[in-house]
């Protein structure tokens, strides 16, 4: 576990080796930012807040990366597709 701070607000940050890859994820308080890895499904099906970034290999990535897909619970906290990954945290922090 590791933690990211953006304007004084601090996430959680895990990353978990795979072989040749990773599975990436950032917490905020309200919802998750995550790799391509992750299932949009499966965060509507249990009303999780979920943006996905794609193309990333570590967390600066994931924070200048464009938000390609997110769940409807994070859309209703103000992230939008095209918004960067250090936005939607901040939108669910």
């Amino acid at each position: 576990m590791d933690q990211i701070t953006i304007e004084d607000k601090i996430f959680r940050a895990d990353r978990i080796p795979l072989d040749g890859s990773a599975i990436l994820v950032i917490q905020g308080g309200k919802g998750f930012l995550g790799c391509g890895y992750l299932s949009l499904e499966t965060a509507e099906k249990l009303g999780h807040a979920l943006a996905v970034v794609t193309g990333v290999s570590d967390y600066g990535q994931m924070l200048a990366a464009k938000v390609v897909r997110l769940s409807s619970k994070a859309q209703a906290l103000g992230v939008q597709v095209g918004m960067t990954g250090r936005d939607a945290l901040l939108k669910m922090s």
